[in-house]
């Protein structure tokens, strides 16, 4: 369904599209499709156990909410580190031989969490996840400009929202899968980590570590495999973008494009939402768990996760519909504000409605994303790996607006601690507004 739209909207004619550094032919498009697919679901499967380990570490390691966000902090920082020059390597191999590196990198951090379980250390935790992100920064600069050229530049954000519904589908099978392979297993973390003796304390966080090998050893085999797949296939998907194909892209990382508003305000505003993303669905099993909500069960909080990603797929399936007949600068600026009044209801109720207001913001979230990368990167043409390079590291947010979030929840409380996010979603709104007046972009061509 990713290259569906593209094939039937004239990529048989072959002709370069502004908003990548080509179009797809109608074959290549069929080939790519169901890898797309694969790529996007397994991306999102592993993205969403960040959310579910968080709460395990924090249990282990007797962690505040703002010690146990660094997970997220580590996890995005690396978007900040990777995203430029990842940005200007695609641009040189292309965008299959960047999937495949990004693959390979992904797997290797999921490979590091053996390690660090048997050690039972918070920082070689951190370290894994900090690799792993940097894999997931390389798709993100491929697979996004590379779905966005599937077709016509004008129904981008529908395309893309359309693949990300597959994201979202990992990112709702990834909770429960969690919750039964994480969260349930194991032996139970102490009650008052103070009051044992250091031997005991660390062979309890062994023991209790040791249940988050295998799922990421099973990941990173499933990372591998569809790594091979790209690679046996990148001639015979051939497409643009250095060596796989006929054009390539301007050199460097491609700062100077920070001159084109829409590029620049839309990669503030994918920071903004990933990092208000991130900060709900990383405290959303604690905030779940609260007397005054719905005093949840871990196991049980983290399966009600679900509810959340979910939300995000329902609601990118209907987007994905709706963009081909709404303006994206309209449906940014509905949704943006529909996520930050569901989170301000939260925040001021308890009990069921607070909860469950919490958790429909997935829905609100989901045409956010995909709507803001199609925009900001429209008409760079063949600069489009660089654009998507900068806004990639706007994905730095993930770590700096859950820590800023988690650091309130210790202050005020996790309720009060809403007040970073539903900001985000205000300035969300506000981009969306602008872009409804702004003028269509020049294409990019140096």
């Amino acid at each position: 369904m990713v290259a569906l739209g593209g094939a039937r909207t004239g990529a048989a004619t072959a002709r370069p599209h502004g908003s990548a550094q080509g179009s797809v032919t109608e074959t290549r498009a069929g080939w790519l499709l169901p890898l797309m697919l694969a790529l996007f679901f397994t991306w999102g499967l592993a993205t969403v156990l960040v959310d579910i380990i968080t709460p395990k570490l924090k249990s282990l390691f007797a962690l505040s909410y703002a010690e146990a966000t660094l997970t997220q902090f580590c996890f995005f920082l690396a978007y900040a580190v990777i995203s430029l020059p990842a940005g200007a390597l695609v641009a040189r191999i292309g965008y299959l031989r960047g999937l495949v590196l990004g693959l390979l990198v992904m797997a290797a951090g999921s490979l590091m969490f053996t390690p660090a379980a048997r050690i039972g250390v918070y920082p070689l935790f951190l370290a894994a996840l900090f690799v792993m992100a940097s894999g997931i920064a390389v798709l993100q600069v491929a697979a996004n400009p590379l779905v966005t050229g599937l077709g016509a530049p004008e129904s981008a954000p529908s395309r893309l929202t359309l693949a990300q519904t597959f994201n979202s589908l990992g990112t709702t099978v990834g909770p429960a899968v969690g919750a039964w392979a994480i969260l349930s297993r194991g032996p139970a973390a102490p009650a008052d980590p103070a009051s044992l003796t250091p031997q005991a304390l660390e062979a309890a966080r062994l023991a209790e570590a040791a249940v988050l090998q295998t799922p990421f050893l099973v990941i990173a085999g499933g990372l591998a495999v569809l790594a091979g797949v790209f690679w046996a296939l990148r001639h015979r998907m051939g497409q643009e973008g250095g060596p796989d194909g006929a054009e390539r892209s301007g050199s460097g990382i491609g700062l100077d494009l920070l001159r084109r508003p829409r590029l620049a305000f839309g990669a503030l505003a994918i920071f903004l939402y990933v990092g208000a993303e991130v900060s709900i669905g990383t405290l959303m099993v604690s905030y779940l768990e609260q007397r005054q909500v719905l005093a949840a069960s871990p196991e049980t909080a983290g399966h009600l996760l679900s509810f959340y990603w979910g939300g995000a797929l329902v609601g990118r399936i209907v987007g994905s519909l709706a963009l081909r007949r709404v303006r994206g600068a309209a449906a940014l600026a509905a949704c943006a504000l529909a996520a930050g009044g569901l989170a301000t209801l939260s925040a001021l109720t308890g009990g069921v409605v607070s909860g469950w207001s919490l958790l429909a913001v997935g829905l609100a979230n989901a045409i956010l994303f995909p709507t803001i990368f199609a925009m900001a990167i429209e008409g760079l043409g063949p600069r489009t790996a660089q654009g998507a390079g900068i806004v990639c590291v706007a994905i730095v947010g993930g770590a700096v607006v859950p820590v800023i979030t988690g650091a309130l929840a210790d202050r005020v409380g996790l309720q009060a601690a809403l007040a970073a996010p539903i900001a985000c979603y205000a300035c969300i709104a506000l981009y969306g507004f602008v872009s409804l007046r702004g003028a269509k972009p020049e294409v990019a061509t140096a």
